[in-house]
């Protein structure tokens, strides 16, 4: 079996590094099973891309498609521009997909077209937000799937819902914390450890990159002066995404607590995200990999696809309103914030099993 395994952005690399380490265990034990690594070039800077290969020992892709940035529109054009000529030149029996970035959707169809399976690995999360382009992507390649893996029983329940098939449902779990269990204990403590004189528990790591918290200066200037305020002194550690980058240079920033730093790699990051005292984000897979490592996440956001990290784990949705903020911040301090729990089968066997059902699915 020869699967092409589609990467394209950040959440891409470090969902597919336990799969393809899942299938070299099978090759070596004689399983006739091989992949082809594509990387799209959706995410072409140095730190959102290269770093992640290498420090997730990601093998070196086979291609690289070199798709860049642009609209929705244009990356999209050319992502399946390019994947159509990749996968009519290197055909394969599967293709598969993980998450919710352009590359999924734009390789999932493309794949379909060339009637080739999909596998789609985290499938059947829903946001019910349509403002998002990630719930389009996810609508869309699920609407053109041939195997669903799951993360929860949620997922499950909204892909039968849509009429999906049982036996096309598979629950494995959530590969993203495959990686981040086998990377943990070689996390690295970045430059900014030092320079701004952190201690563990007495910091802040923010995120933010979303058009609703980024888009407007005048609000985005609004929600770091909250942020500020509310983190009584301590240092707030702020990676910034290039999107939000653009917004930040328009806006006057004179806070002493507050470190806008580039991009960090993997390790870097989540030894920030390990030792902070909470979260601020509105990032979606961080409050996954927040739940496993038990540290208080305040999502800001209206909506998430993923509300076992606040149903079972350590998250809050708090909207878009900064002054949500205050009351939660406040929790934070008072040490009242749920400990939260790992949702089932987040338990680093997650790629595992998915190679494990592809291996006996019908595939042909």
């Amino acid at each position: 079996m020869l699967i092409t395994i589609i990467a394209g952005a950040r959440p891409n690399f470090i969902k597919i590094a336990p799969i393809i380490e899942a299938i070299e265990i099978q090759k070596q034990k004689g399983i006739a099973i091989n992949y082809r690594l594509v990387h799209t070039g959706q995410h072409y800077d140095k730190k959102m891309s290269h770093d992640f290969f290498e420090q997730l020992q990601i093998p070196k892709p086979h291609v690289n498609l070199g798709a860049g940035g642009g609209s929705q529109a244009k990356q999209t054009a050319n992502i399946m521009v390019g994947f159509e000529q990749e996968l009519m030149q290197n055909p394969s029996q599967l293709v598969l997909v993980v998450g919710d970035v352009t590359s999924t959707m734009a390789c999932s169809i493309v794949a379909k077209k060339l009637n080739v399976k999909v596998a789609h690995v985290e499938a059947g999360i829903r946001s019910g937000d349509q403002t998002m382009p990630e719930e389009i992507n996810r609508m869309l390649t699920d609407s053109i799937t041939d195997f669903f893996f799951t993360t929860t029983e949620l997922a499950n329940s909204n892909l039968k819902k849509l009429g999906v098939d049982h036996e096309k449902i598979f629950f494995v779990g959530n590969t993203m914390i495959d990686t981040l269990l086998k990377n943990r204990a070689r996390f690295i403590k970045p430059e900014i450890w030092k320079s701004a004189k952190l201690s563990e528990k007495e910091y802040f790591v923010v995120t933010l990159h979303r058009p609703a918290n980024v888009d407007e200066e005048d609000s985005l200037s609004i929600l770091l002066q909250e942020i500020a305020r509310l983190s009584r002194g301590l240092p707030i550690i702020f990676p910034v995404h290039p999107r939000t980058a653009k917004k930040l240079e328009k806006i006057i920033i004179n806070y002493t607590n507050l470190h806008l730093v580039e991009p960090m790699s993997y390790l870097e990051f989540n030894y920030l995200v390990e030792k902070a005292k909470a979260v601020i984000t509105d990032s979606g897979g961080i409050t996954e990999e927040t739940t496993v490592m038990h540290i208080p996440c305040l999502t800001l956001r209206d909506n998430t696809e993923r509300p076992e990290t606040c149903e079972i784990g350590t998250n809050a949705l708090l909207g878009t309103n900064p002054e949500a903020l205050a009351p939660a911040m406040k929790k934070i301090f008072d040490g009242k914030w749920t400990k939260g729990k790992i949702p089932v089968l987040w338990d680093g066997k997650t790629s595992e099993r998915i190679i494990r059902s592809l291996l006996s699915a019908n595939i042909s």
